[in-house]
């Protein structure tokens, strides 16, 4: 334990289990389904987060007295594996100059490319002071310990000035990446969304459903409190061979994913079934604003199915719930063309020395050259027509 200036008092826990599930929730400003105490605990509690695999749970929590004020889902790495935001060159230059990259520490969901609040403080007056806390607080912790960095991947904009704010002795590093989302806009239905689009993409997304729809294939929508166990050992065995198929290792256990459909964390699927059985699979979780597509598996090789499952069930799904954004993962410029928009992610690194600070800060700025023109390209092929006006 340890004190920012008077007040309040620096803990870090070992286990979301350490911190009581209630005040960690009443610091979410939102009700993002990542950052739930309840999410975050079901990933320890089902092995999905183990130091084996490079996961070390190391919670920060800010005290005043014996409240809970301020806190940050912080976790030990001995790998970057599960963060979406690679450093893999990093540490590879940093060990070959003779240094430790790992461990490391990091500021993020788990498997998790998923923007949302990683300073939770609330939304009172007094949530800026005890963000840039928080940023210290675990800036401190980094170099306490000896590690190399700290890294807090996917920061919504309103946590951004907490960086500027802390009193390091090198400014924090921004880097950026590109997502591709769906924005609502007023559309009644899903045809009115297809007439806002170009001729040609909105013909290619009708000749993509139609495909599924002739292939004999039952496709369903469902909530994922409604899914029975014999249900989530289908959905979870669809998940580990799209892991398996590219070669990549499955994190999340079947026990996870059974306990995620009680959690009332929004969880939805849009499932296919061939006489019966679930043959292929897309899983979202929701907040009362944003879709966030993150899993898919299949069995079969039908056309469109992807896409269907994916991105158009997800579409029609935000639309009759009034949500005003569908986010469907990371990567993936093949979404530009069915509606979805470049968007920008930022996160926020803190390199302990200073030499290699300097290095990287240096590769960054070539970083953002690159992007910048990236993103400018990308903004140039919107899929949607000229003309088009926002539904009201």
């Amino acid at each position: 334990m340890s004190r920012i200036g008077a007040d309040p008092v620096v803990r870090f826990h070992a286990g979301i289990d350490g911190i009581e599930a209630a005040a960690w929730d009443r610091l979410r400003p939102d009700d993002n389904p990542f950052v739930a105490h309840a999410f975050l605990r079901a990933l320890e509690r089902d092995g999905c987060v183990r130091a084996q695999w490079g996961w070390q749970a190391h919670h920060l929590g800010l005290y005043q007295g014996n409240q809970l004020v301020a806190a940050a889902p912080l976790y030990l790495k001995t790998n970057s594996h599960g963060e979406y935001v690679f450093d893999f060159s990093w540490a590879d230059a940093w060990e070959r100059a003779g240094g430790d990259y790992y461990p490391k520490l990091l500021d993020a969901v788990p498997y998790s490319p998923v923007t949302g609040p990683r300073l939770l403080a609330g939304n009172a007056v007094s949530a800026p002071r005890l963000r840039q806390q928080l940023v210290t607080a675990m800036r401190g912790e980094a170099e306490r310990l000896g590690l190399s960095s700290l890294h807090v991947n996917f920061l919504p904009d309103e946590e951004l000035a907490a960086f500027a704010a802390d009193p390091a002795p090198h400014p924090w590093l921004a880097r950026s990446d590109v997502q591709f989302h769906w924005h609502n806009r007023g559309y009644p239905h899903f045809p009115a969304f297809l007439a806002t689009l170009a001729h040609k993409k909105r013909k290619n997304i009708l000749h993509e459903r139609a495909q599924v729809a002739a292939s004999g294939l039952a496709i369903e929508w469902r909530d994922g409190a409604s899914l029975d166990a014999r249900d989530w050992h289908q959905v979870h065995e669809l998940y580990l061979h799209t892991f398996a198929s590219k070669g990549n290792r499955a994190t999340l256990s079947e026990a996870f994913f059974r306990e995620l459909g009680t959690l009332g964390l929004g969880v939805q699927l849009s499932l296919a079934r061939l006489d019966g059985a679930i043959v292929a699979m897309a899983l979202f979780l929701s907040s009362r604003h944003t879709l966030y597509g993150r899993y898919w598996g299949s069995l079969v090789l039908q056309p469109g199915l992807h896409f269907e499952l994916c991105y158009y069930r997800g579409i029609e799904y935000a639309i009759a719930q009034g949500l005003e954004r569908f986010e469907p993962g990371a990567q993936g410029e093949h979404k530009l063309a069915r509606g979805f928009l470049p968007a920008r992610t930022a996160s926020r690194h803190y390199l302990v020395n200073s030499d290699f600070h300097a290095a990287v800060a240096h590769a960054l700025e070539r970083e953002h050259v690159m992007l910048d023109a990236y993103a400018g390209e990308l903004r140039g092929h919107s899929p949607y027509a000229r003309h088009e006006a926002p539904w009201s």
